[in-house]
């Protein structure tokens, strides 16, 4: 097994593949004192060393305007990746860059609890995994039966309420947080559009139009 890696090759997966941007995370190598000019391979002790230099120098982005924001207000230098897969918002995942942007729009305007009414269970499942373990979720089975105290508990507890229209969920259900109490109602989104990021997209319009409102 070889005991070290081909220099190019390696910062290429890791995004820094392009004609313009290859040459600068390289530059970075050697002045961190981890290659020299000319040498093409690097041992594989000095990876993790590595990382952490280009890391902490660039943020990579993909096109995405969004993305793009994001590397250029993040301290570092922004440089474009190849593979979009290495963008370090989206991941090349207009998911996980909704999630990214969602989570952002929650810690700049004190959002911590999310209700969401609806969805699949697999859709539910990655809704925990990845925005739970930040925010507090309420996920609601949209198929279920579900009393009026419960939903009244629910738009109670929330700072924000999903109610996704376009997913898997009953009138009855739907019905109980759209037309629930008054002083509840400024909260609830009824989002009509398929799809993650669609629904998460809504949030963030909402959550930034509320509190622009204040």
């Amino acid at each position: 097994m070889s005991s070290d890696v081909g220099i190019d090759q390696w910062l290429r997966e890791r995004g820094y593949g392009l004609a313009e941007v290859k040459p600068r995370a390289r530059a970075a190598l050697e002045e961190a004192g981890l290659t020299r000019p000319g040498k093409q391979r690097m041992s594989l002790e000095k990876l993790p060393r590595a990382e952490e230099v280009l890391r902490a120098r660039f943020a990579l982005h993909c096109e995405s305007p969004e993305c793009q924001q994001y590397a250029e207000h993040s301290g570092r230098i922004p440089l474009r990746c190849d593979p979009r897969s290495t963008c370090e918002r989206c991941g090349g995942s207009a998911n996980q860059a909704a999630e990214n942007a969602l989570l952002e729009a929650c810690r700049k305007h004190g959002v911590k609890k999310i209700c969401i009414v609806g969805g699949s269970p697999a859709v539910r499942e990655e809704l925990e995994a990845t925005l739970g373990r930040v925010l507090e979720l309420r996920l609601v089975d949209g198929t279920e039966r579900r009393t009026s105290e419960r939903a009244n508990r629910d738009l109670e507890w929330a700072d924000l309420v999903l109610v996704w229209g376009a997913s898997e969920l009953h009138h009855k259900v739907s019905w109980l947080y759209t037309q629930g109490p008054p002083q509840h109602r400024r909260k609830v989104v009824l989002v009509a559009k398929r799809g993650i990021a669609a629904l998460l997209s809504e949030a963030i319009a909402h959550i930034d139009r509320v509190s622009g409102g204040k």
